[in-house]
């Protein structure tokens, strides 16, 4: 075997060696709540949401973090939270009713945009763009898909007419796991990824069956990520099952018209993925968190530790995590 073959072989399998894995640093934990809603403005700027009613916020890199209880909101949970900058933030509670709130002055006062009383009203994700414009999504109601939108960075908002959004199929619904089942195009159309009994990639032109599991209430995709050119990472599994490892991602190449299956495939269930830059994406769920150096289709393992939801910060380089007991992490070594 000639040196050169082995400097090739070497050079093949570096990125996935354990020496060069990433790490998850701790960044605070002990709050009585369950954390499924993250926004990093910045690498210092970071706000999390999530059950009893909390919302967290750090600004200087999760060294301290100021965490409330939204007053007379103490039992919802905030499945999502967009952040503007260390001040502005909107936060997403998820049903009877379903709730937008917004905050000016860095959630010392919060102020409701939006209430939703309707029988059957279930919240589960948001996405807001940079221009003012943003959507939520929710559980359908009469076989169509909940929808509420605004154009002003979310200090309005209405609900879009069932009759311009997509049916779904019976069983088909969203999963509130983390925030990320939907995305919001520069040019005014969407993308949602659903699960349950069926599980499709959703646009406003169409949708497509994913190669995930499905067939049951805890199965099918739970969050979509996009990468450059055309590029979709889309991440689920079963919920019930976290750490059943087939059928829990696929890839698109070409907008979400045709999906592949990884070469090597996630570690289990997972609730969040999110885009690293240069083809790099990082997936999170209750079984552990991976990451891709190339484009989805190979993963391997960070760590067995259980987070809900990742989040990369919109002006920065720096990945943080969340989930169970106010737990938030940053990982480590990302730009390696």
């Amino acid at each position: 075997m000639t040196r050169h073959f082995l400097l090739i072989m070497l050079i093949a399998i570096l990125p996935y060696l354990p020496g060069q894995a990433q790490s998850i640093r701790p960044l605070t934990a002990g709050t009585k709540t369950s954390l499924r809603g993250l926004s990093a403005p910045d690498d210092q700027v970071v706000w999390s949401s999530g059950s009893n009613g909390f919302v967290g916020r750090s600004t200087d890199g999760g060294i301290h973090w100021t965490w409330r209880q939204v007053p007379g909101f103490e039992r919802t949970d905030f499945r999502d939270i967009e952040a503007f900058d260390s001040l502005t933030a909107v936060i997403m509670g998820i049903s009877d009713p379903g709730y937008i709130l917004r905050t000016d002055d860095g959630g010392n006062h919060w102020q409701v945009v939006y209430a939703d009383s309707t029988k059957g009203v279930f919240m589960d994700a948001m996405h807001l763009l940079p221009d003012g414009r943003g959507i939520v999504v929710g559980d359908p109601i009469d076989e169509k898909l909940y929808a509420v939108e605004t154009t002003d960075n979310g200090r309005k908002w209405q609900r879009v007419d069932p009759a311009k959004l997509p049916s779904l199929e019976d069983g088909e619904a969203f999963f509130a796991s983390s925030g990320g089942n939907v995305m919001l195009y520069d040019n005014s159309s969407f993308g949602a990824v659903t699960g349950g009994v069926s599980s499709r990639w959703l646009t406003t032109a169409g949708s497509v069956r994913l190669p995930l599991q499905q067939g049951r209430q805890s199965t099918g995709a739970n969050a979509v990520a996009a990468g450059y050119n055309g590029r979709l990472v889309v991440v689920g599994g079963d919920f019930a099952n976290d750490k059943r490892t087939d059928s829990t991602c696929a890839v698109s190449i070409d907008g979400g018209k045709t999906w592949l299956i990884p070469t090597i495939g996630l570690n289990g269930y997972r609730s969040s993925v999110t885009h690293l830059g240069n083809g790099r994406f990082l997936a999170c769920g209750t079984s552990g968190v991976d990451i891709s150096e190339d484009g989805g289709m190979h993963w391997r393992l960070v760590t067995g530790e259980g987070f809900h939801v990742s989040t990369h910060s919109k002006c920065g380089k720096r990945n943080y995590l969340a989930g169970s007991n106010g737990r938030v992490a940053v990982v480590e070594n990302i730009d390696r």
